[in-house]
Parts: structure tokens; C-alpha cells; sequence
């Protein structure tokens, strides 16, 4: 399967699903605190993405149980919402979302501290998101792929921390997974050029120790091999031929 072009019909309706989908994890982060399970979050996510007429893109995607894929501390991705699993005070919490939109897909992750959390644990947050930041200032039509890549790598690895390697980001459209696949690390090649009317879902996955992970019995939860704290932050995004658009940030006045 080819990178798709996204016609101007087709972006307004992945930019309408990325607007929506915003909308559900500022939903989701105003209800997290000490004492609500990572159910009650995929309660609330899967609620929003309803109440817009939408579709959960992860619910029983390949099998995925729930709606929100919501991660604690040492879990990077996949974590699966369990009504006995309650978030403490200075964990921090990595929530995961996608919705089908007129059968378009958007996707986002973020990462949020629980109560009071730690310097350490406030630092790989802010890192992380920055990081992705980083990367989108190469997300401009006629650079290369592993422009945005070596631009996150050349952030983080700096300031020690782990880039996970088996999970990468990906384009994104009428399927949640398209090609290409977007590493968080500087590949050894240039990649595909980038074109206008691509829409990319860049996630730098960051750890604060080792990169190494674990998948866990439940087959979906990854986690660091050393338990080290890890973060997510996932945009999609629309190349243009100016600056990059990020669909799934509200804008001003939405």
C-alpha cells in the first residue's frame, strides 16, 4: 500500500475528526485524579467520542478490548482500562485515543501527572512533547522522512533518555496504520519525501531509563524492561505546502 495524497474533501473530514477527537482528551484530562480507575477514563473517552456520532478507532481493533488505550508509569502503550486499576497520587498517565470520522481517522496521545508527581517524572513529560515539536519542524512537503525522525532523536537522546524502537509512528487516513512508518529515531536512509496532503501520526515514545521493553501476558500492554517511567505524545498531522497542520490541537476560538 502507497502513502495516500488526501484530496481537499478528505482533509476536511480528517480535520474535523482530529477537532473532535481534541475535544475528548481535554474531556479525558479533566477528570483525571487520585482515585479514579483507568476504566472510568475509558468510560469517559469512548462517551465523548459517542456523544459526536463517531467511532472509537481502537475498540476491538486486531482484538483491543477498550476504547482508550490508557498507560500507567512504566507501561508505554497499550495499557488496557481496568475498573481495578486506580490511579495513585504521583503516577503519571499516558491516554491513547483514535475516532472514525465519515470513515476517516484521527489519533493523539498525551501523558498527564496524577496530583502532586515528581520533577523527574514533570521533565520526561514536557521532554517528550517537545520533542515531538521538534520533529514537526521537518514535516514540510519536499524534506524527507528521516528529517523529522533524526529532529526528535537529536532532542531526546541528548538528554538521556530512551527512545522505544519497536513502536514507531505511522501515516493515518481511511486505515488507523498506513505506511509509512514514522521512527522516533535517525534511520539509516532518507525515507519517502514528503508531499502535501499527507497526514501522519508522529508519537515519539520516551523513556527515562533503559529503551528496552517487555510486552506483557495480556499481549497488548508494553512496558520498560527496568520499570522506568515512560511518556507518549501523538499528533496527527497534515503536510502542507507551507508549515505543517496539527489536526488534532484545538485552535483558538474552538
Amino acid at each position: 500500500m502507497a502513502v495516500t495524497i488526501k484530496s481537499k474533501s478528505e482533509i476536511e473530514y480528517m480535520r474535523e475528526a482530529g477537532r473532535m477527537l481534541a475535544i475528548v482528551h481535554q474531556e479525558m484530562a479533566g477528570i483525571i485524579k487520585p482515585g479514579i480507575s483507568t476504566m472510568d477514563i475509558n468510560r469517559k473517552g469512548e462517551a465523548v467520542i459517542r456523544k459526536f456520532g463517531c467511532i472509537p478507532s481502537f475498540l476491538n481493533y486486531h482484538g483491543y478490548p477498550a476504547s482508550i488505550c490508557v498507560s500507567v508509569n512504566e507501561e508505554i502503550v497499550h495499557g488496557i482500562p481496568r475498573e481495578d486499576k486506580v490511579l495513585q497520587e504521583g503516577d503519571i498517565v499516558s491516554l491513547d485515543a483514535g475516532l472514525i470520522y465519515k470513515g476517516y481517522h484521527a489519533d493523539a496521545a498525551r501523558t498527564h501527572g496524577v496530583g502532586k508527581i515528581s520533577d523527574e517524572a514533570k521533565l520526561l513529560i514536557e521532554d517528550t512533547e517537545k520533542s515531538f515539536f521538534q520533529g514537526l519542524k521537518h514535516a514540510i512537503s519536499g524534506n524527507h522522512l528521516n528529517d523529522i525522525c533524526s529532529a526528535i532523536d537529536g532532542y531526546v537522546t541528548p538528554r538521556g533518555y530512551g527512545i522505544v524502537k519497536e513502536l514507531v509512528g505511522h501515516g493515518i487516513g481511511t486505515e488507523l496504520h498506513e505506511p509509512p512508518e514514522i521512527p522516533n529515531f535517525k534511520m539509516n536512509r532518507r525515507g519517502i519525501r514528503l508531499q502535501n496532503g499527507m497526514t501522519l501520526a508522529i508519537e515519539p515514545m520516551i523513556t527515562a531509563g533503559s529503551p528496552d521493553t517487555k510486552w506483557m501476558p495480556d499481549r497488548w500492554t508494553v512496558v520498560t524492561k527496568d520499570k522506568s517511567l515512560a511518556a507518549h505524545y501523538e499528533n496527527t498531522v497534515l503536510i502542507t505546502e507551507g508549515l505543517p497542520e496539527i489536526l488534532t490541537l484545538l485552535s483558538e476560538g474552538n
